[in-house]
């Protein structure tokens, strides 16, 4: 599996700020229909709806949002980079500013974790976190995204 067959570069958005996790949410679900047609309030409701059982922040100021869809045919996702971080309950309490969500189908089973293994791998690497960090460019980011997790698969 590939970051890049996740993600497409009309998924990447960077926003200044967010006023909460749950306008962070309506926002992932406007990504995910302006790319992949995608619901909208179907999406933001399965997030919040996995969100309801334990914070999706990861630590280190990233988040990994996912959640399970019907009429989806294979596992999406969608990138955002705020330029100002939000509380997002994360495990070290510590303000989110990469998120990453992915939409899988309601059967999707070992696909839909090995998806969620390999944006957790990617976004672990300090690197390729500062590299986001430092870029404001969706079109770059989708890039760095795209390239690093092809480069830790060789």
């Amino acid at each position: 599996m590939q970051l890049s067959t996740l993600i497409t570069p009309e998924a990447v958005r960077v926003f200044g700020t967010m006023s909460s996790k749950k306008r962070l949410f309506q926002e992932l679900g406007e990504v995910a229909h302006a790319a992949y047609t995608l619901p909208p309030g179907d999406a933001v409701d399965a997030l919040q709806e996995r969100e309801s059982l334990g914070p999706t922040g990861v630590g280190q100021g990233v988040a990994l949002p996912h959640a399970r869809l019907s009429g989806i045919d294979r596992v999406r996702g969608a990138f955002i980079r705020l330029e100002k971080a939000i509380d997002f309950g994360a495990v070290d309490r510590q303000p989110v500013d990469l998120i990453f969500a992915l939409f899988a189908p309601q059967d999707s089973g070992v696909d839909h974790l090995k998806a969620l293994a390999l944006v957790s791998r990617t976004l672990r690497d300090n690197t390729i976190c500062a590299k986001l960090r430092a870029n404001t460019d969706p079109a770059t980011l989708h890039a760095v995204l795209t390239e690093a997790a092809a480069s830790q698969a060789a």
